[in-house]
């Protein structure tokens, strides 16, 4: 055998990050794991580079990092204190996870099935009067732009948060949220196509509030059902099930920008 051949390595480079990294990664830690408790104080700068034995520079790095994530806060003193992560930015960077892994309407449609009937099965249990009101007063303004695709598609999206939020599940308000994200593009694009679309959705949402508001988790469970089962068909008619939510929206956008 010739030993002039290359030899494929056993072992890759090891990546070491950066310091700032570092001491983001050790803060974030001990936030998360609740030793350090939202609204504790964290301390100065000064007192992290005396901590961590490092540069004044590398605790800003790690500070910025940290307050982009939405973890820490400054407080008019400039010390710095842990806080819960802005769950927007979560949301938002795992919505556009989805758009980059081009989810199909299917996939939404199969996801949202089991998250929102979960959704008004908890809300049918557990919604307050002010939930109730909430829901009552979202429905008021659908039906006032049931005429207005992109404003009813907006008062739908915020709907279902409300509903899930009815829930007092948070953790079914976190698991659901990015992909309702896509909600909008699709109700709009529903309603903009579908003459029928905006009065169906509407009166759904009246069922639904209905139902939560008698304890019926029976009528709940029905007509969230029925509601995305339409949710569906009105995009059939305009669009694939199984093409990018994203692509067809653009596509959408830029014919309605035409006429």
């Amino acid at each position: 055998m010739r030993s002039d051949l290359p030899v494929a390595p056993l072992f890759r480079p090891i990546d070491v990050a950066p310091a700032y990294q570092k001491v983001a990664d050790a803060i974030e830690r001990e936030i998360v794991n609740g030793r350090i408790k939202p609204g504790d104080p964290i301390g100065t700068e000064h007192d992290l580079v005396r901590q961590f034995g490092v540069n004044r520079s590398t605790i800003r790095e790690g500070i910025r990092v940290l307050e982009e994530g939405g973890l820490i806060r400054r407080d008019s003193s400039r010390r710095l204190h842990a806080c819960l992560p802005r769950y927007s930015k979560l949301a938002s960077r795992l919505s556009r996870a989805l758009v980059l892994h081009e989810v199909t309407f299917r996939e939404l449609y199969e996801a949202s099935m089991t998250l929102e009937v979960a959704s008004i099965e908890g809300a049918v249990e557990r919604a307050t009067e002010q939930n109730i009101a909430e829901l009552t007063n979202n429905l008021a303004r659908s039906e006032a732009v049931v005429g207005n695709p992109a404003m009813l598609a907006e008062c739908d999206a915020e709907f279902h948060v409300l509903v899930a939020k009815a829930s007092q599940n948070r953790v079914l308000q976190l698991a659901r949220e990015p992909a309702a994200q896509l909600f909008y593009p699709t109700t709009e694009m529903i309603v903009t196509g579908v003459a029928e679309g905006g009065p169906r959705l509407v009166a759904a949402h009246r069922h639904l509030i209905d139902a939560i508001r008698r304890r019926d988790r029976e009528a709940g469970v029905l007509w969230t059902r029925r509601h995305l089962q339409d949710w569906r068909r009105g995009f059939e008619k305009i669009a694939s099930l199984d093409r990018s939510v994203e692509h067809m929206y653009m596509e959408h956008a830029q014919a309605t920008r035409r006429r």
